[in-house]
């Protein structure tokens, strides 16, 4: 066999190429209806009474009053509506939904509904905190009397949209009497079977999650299909006919989940040249529910430290409530807002301390053995000595930062460090996810993979039908993995969290091991396999102590910018990237990830611009909203460095996130260094870039 990372075709090249690929939108049925939902138009307001014009034969209404069960979405934090009853707490929350089989005349029906609203006061600032967590390591209070010297700063990130090809959709019909099947664009088949089942009062077994092929991610169809889905269950309960919902360009930007805006306040104890302890306050906008948002704090607190080793940590956390759109899962999950400050402050306290920033930043790299930041323990081998000076030699980072800070040209060079954790926070996979994988092979010794992770783009399908491939040394015709569908697979978990190729396919490799050792030609055989966490694993999450993860992946980022001197806007010139994933299961889908995720970072750092006033986004569209083009990233150069991860399939450990995390410190600290300013917000536009030379 050949060796694992030698890249073979997608599964599902063939038809994505040809347009054979079956997406939700192409679903057609017989007595096909379609469903528009009607959505506040205040941030926050009561719900007086709703006028409804009479409705055409063949056309309803469907709305709170007609859930079964529950008027909850199922997420960690049960909070968020279905539809709302007597009030609205954010624009663009769902109230109803026109159902029939004309699209024209659903909007006609809308057109002429009134909702007669009493207004409230919104808040939109940071004072009604619902979350709150505290992290410490050490005594910061104790090594504050050693000090030379205390820095604080305080760093801002905006909001982010997933921006992804496909928008935001279900069809949902009746199968049978009692059963209801919905078929969408969604990462976690059972995420969506979980909140169906609860809004509906129905048995398990009578829900069933099918998935169709996605156009793209990034954890924005992580937990919002579960919306999407519940208003449709409910709907289909009711009328029992097919109905479809597809949400239009402008509607999924404006009411789907964005990555958390945040504020980050961050304190250095220092003596000499030394950090002995950092105090940091995160705050995070929750949005009107919180959903996700108590796991993405975790993360970005427990990403306080990044690549470095802090002794002593004071570290407190915030989600806000606000009447804004909810935000939720987006790839790095709470990390990239944390690197992005925690890079720009060691590269300030460096700067502030007449220090050279590398060689400060690199007495404080971790090293294996050392603490993380929860007071776990860095296990494995840390490569990034090597990570580190590769990237310097590719990209001659020593001569330019010298040479453009001597040259004034308005060039700049800027180098992050950073890792993510692999898997779910803590004790998630063990005590939460339960994750199994199942194996069946029949009669013709065929083997099919039946397990719940979704191919979104990444190539899931193809790595993971690789690995049982590789494992059992069969040819790759034998094996097949098909898209989800929850009458059929078990459930290993979401595909979300870096944990897909290190989790679910570190089971496949163990139950294909089973299998090969318990082969029986030409006889159906199933092989189930369970997670267990590592024995040495030990996390409390009430103290957020212990081992957060069970491996951690490495990264470096240097990218180079020019600024233009009349209009401020920001060309990237090029960007060099390393990283440590373990071993590479397949270098090419290694590398599309790679090259995707170092663009939405780079892109979160300087280019994506989202704001809302008074609770309404002003960006609605791909018009508004500019997301990178191949020009606006430059010519990127990426390496992977072996390090295999002794628990990961093949050596194999977590890189999705990975990629997106140090993109934006890196390109903000190579601006930074272009316009000799301090940057402390992203994204660093043309303007932010003015008022800091102006001011």
């Amino acid at each position: 066999m050949p060796k694992i990372s030698h890249s073979v075709p997608k599964v599902d090249q063939a038809d994505k190429l040809s347009g054979k690929a079956i997406y939700v939108n192409d679903i057609m049925m017989d007595n096909m209806h379609y469903a528009i939902t009607l959505r506040s138009i205040h941030p926050y307001a009561n719900i007086k009474h709703i006028h409804y014009p009479p409705l055409p034969e063949g056309y309803f209404i469907i709305d709170h009053h007609h859930i079964p069960a529950d008027n909850v979405v199922n997420m960690i934090e049960s909070d968020w509506k279905v539809f709302a009853k007597d009030q609205v707490t954010y624009i663009g929350e769902p109230i109803l939904l026109v159902i029939g089989k004309d699209r024209k005349v659903i909007k006609e029906i809308l057109s002429s509904i009134n909702v007669d609203y009493d207004i409230l006061e919104p808040t939109f600032e940071f004072t009604d905190s619902v979350i709150h967590k505290t992290l410490t390591k050490g005594s910061y209070q104790e090594i504050l009397q050693h000090a030379d010297q205390v820095i604080q700063e305080t760093f801002h990130t905006g909001y982010q949209e997933q921006a992804y090809i496909e928008p935001q959709g279900f069809i949902c019909y009746p199968e049978g009497e009692k059963k209801i099947v919905l078929k969408g664009s969604l990462q976690c088949p059972y995420y969506v079977k979980n909140a169906v089942v609860r809004t509906l009062g129905y048995p398990e077994d009578q829900v069933r999650i099918i998935q169709a092929a996605v156009g793209g991610a990034f954890g924005g169809k992580e937990e919002y299909p579960s919306v999407i889905a519940c208003e449709l269950a409910v709907a289909v309960h009711h009328l029992h006919v097919p109905i479809k919902l597809i949400l239009e360009r402008e509607e999924d930007m404006l009411v789907t989940t964005k990555r958390h805006p945040s504020e980050i306040t961050l304190e250095a104890a220092v003596k000499k040249d030394h950090v002995l302890g950092i105090k940091a306050h995160v705050k995070l906008n929750g949005g009107a529910a919180i959903g996700l948002s108590g796991v993405v704090l975790s993360r970005a607190m427990i990403a306080i430290t990044d690549a470095y080793t802090i002794d002593h940590l004071d570290v407190v956390g915030d989600v806000y409530k606000t009447h804004t759109v909810p935000t939720g899962a987006f790839r790095g999950f709470g990390a990239p807002q944390m690197i992005f400050a925690i890079e720009m402050f060691m590269e300030h306290l460096a700067n502030r301390l007449h220090k050279d920033s590398f060689i400060f930043r690199y007495q404080h790299l971790a090293k294996q053995g050392d603490l993380t930041s929860t007071s776990g323990h860095f296990r494995d081998p840390i490569i990034m000595d090597q990570l580190i000076h590769h990237v310097m030699k590719e990209s001659d980072y020593v001569y330019k930062r010298e040479h453009y800070k001597k040259e004034h040209s308005f060039h700049g060079i800027g180098m992050s460090w950073f890792l993510h954790g692999c898997g779910f926070t803590g004790s998630g996979e063990s005590d939460h996810i339960h994750a199994k994988v199942k194996l069946r092979k029949d009669q013709n010794n065929d083997v099919h993979l039946l397990i719940a992770a979704v191919d979104m783009g990444q190539g899931a399908f193809t790595s993971l039908k690789k690995i049982v491939v590789q494992t059992l040394d069969i040819p790759d015709d034998k094996v097949f993995f098909q898209p989800p569908d929850t009458d059929v697979i078990v459930d290993s978990g979401p595909t979300v969290a870096s944990r897909t190729i290190m989790i679910v396919g570190g089971l496949l490799e163990k139950a294909a091991k089973r299998l090969k050792q318990e082969w029986k030609d030409h006889e159906e055989q199933i092989i189930i396999e369970h997670y267990t966490n590592p024995p040495y694993i030990k996390w409390d999450e009430a103290s957020m102590r212990g081992d957060a993860y069970p491996a951690y992946s490495w990264g470096v980022n240097v990218v180079e910018v020019e600024v233009s001197k009349i209009t401020y806007q920001v060309t990237i010139k090029h960007v060099w990237s390393a990283y440590d994933i373990g071993e590479v299961i397949d270098e090419r889908l290694a590398l599309g990830q790679a090259d995707g995720g170092i663009a939405q970072g780079i892109a979160y750092g300087y280019l994506e611009v989202m704001q809302d006033h008074l609770g309404q986004l002003k960006q609605k569209n791909m018009t508004d909203y500019i997301i990178p083009t191949a020009l606006d990233v430059g010519k990127t150069k990426t390496t992977f460095f072996p390090n295999p991860y002794q628990l990961g399939p093949f050596g194999a450990k977590g890189l999705g996130e990975l990629s997106l995390v140090g993109g934006a410190p890196a390109v903000a600290l190579a601006i930074e260094h272009a316009i000799g300013r301090p940057v402390h917000k992203i994204p660093v536009t043309p303007e932010t870039i003015m008022e800091l030379i102006e001011t």
